[in-house]
């Protein structure tokens, strides 16, 4: 026989029954303080997030100006003056394109020849008339992808077509195009010298190329394409080359044997000079290596 259990003493189930009034009271208090704590977290994040948006939209101007300086009608007239001859180049580049596939390449050099007269004209007005900006020098830039970029390319495929195999021709111009690219975005994210480019520049490649075509410049098929990639290759190069107007401060007696060149004949003297254009990079990176090192010796 197993006896029956005695029934707890009154004192301690009401004692029991406290406590887990008490607990459940501070269960309750504490599930309404992480409410209102999330409730807090929640409006403070929504109201910074309003802040950084009114910040972000006070930082950055609704429209951004163009044109430096004070906007005035005459002002925008010039503004505008000078970029017209950035979309004079570049139609000029399209009107390259168009004629050579119309087989109208002499024409078609014409075209890119004054592409590279208007790109020489839109940067020297705006800064005469005082409205050079970053945005017309990026305009630019993408003018002359389009120019001597793509049309200058096309132009030599159009004239080389035939001379040499097909898809030899297509490498080389291709060169000429990537070559374009990466010297122009070189060109824009580096420090400019006033004495030397770094790699040929693509106006002056383009220069050369139309100025080929336009003359009639006949060389071998090989030797042709040879000479269209080794100007792409010496637009990304890293060497040194002199800039225009300090070739033409050389003393005038070296002036003499290119004019005598010029009379005989002009394509096998235009053909040199650019031979020797292209070289004098590698030599004045020697030389400058060459003087650095005798210093450090020194």
């Amino acid at each position: 026989m197993i006896a029956p259990g005695s029934s707890p003493p009154t004192g301690a189930a009401m004692a029991d029954a406290a406590a887990l009034e008490q607990t459940r009271r501070e269960l309750a208090e504490a599930a309404a303080h992480a409410l209102q704590e999330d409730a807090r977290r929640t409006v403070a994040e929504a109201a910074a997030r309003r802040r950084a948006s009114a910040d972000d939209e006070a930082a950055v101007p609704r429209t951004i100006p163009l044109i430096p300086g004070e906007v005035t009608p005459a002002r925008r007239a010039k503004f505008a003056l000078a970029n017209s001859f950035t979309l004079a180049s570049l139609a000029l580049g399209m009107s390259a394109i168009f004629l050579s596939m119309h087989h109208d390449i002499r024409l078609a050099a014409a075209a890119l020849m004054f592409c590279v007269v208007f790109d020489g004209l839109d940067g020297a007005v705006a800064r005469k008339l005082g409205v050079a900006s970053p945005f017309g020098a990026q305009m630019d830039s993408l003018a002359d992808m389009c120019s001597f970029g793509i049309a200058a390319p096309v132009v030599v495929y159009a004239s080389l077509h035939g001379t040499a195999p097909t898809a030899l021709i297509g490498v080389a111009c291709a060169m000429i195009a990537a070559g374009a690219m990466i010297r122009l975005a070189r060109f824009n994210v580096s420090p400019k010298d006033g004495r030397f480019f770094i790699g040929v520049p693509t106006t002056l490649t383009a220069a050369v190329l139309g100025l080929a075509v336009l003359i009639g410049l006949r060389l071998p098929g090989g030797v042709a394409v040879a000479a269209v990639a080794v100007l792409a290759v010496a637009m990304v190069s890293g060497f040194p080359y002199a800039k225009l107007a300090r070739v033409a401060k050389l003393p005038p007696w070296l002036w003499a044997a290119p004019v005598v060149g010029f009379y005989f004949d002009y394509r096998v003297t235009f053909a040199l000079l650019v031979a020797l254009y292209v070289v004098s990079g590698p030599l004045l990176w020697v030389a400058r290596h060459r003087t650095d090192h005798q210093a450090l010796a020194a």
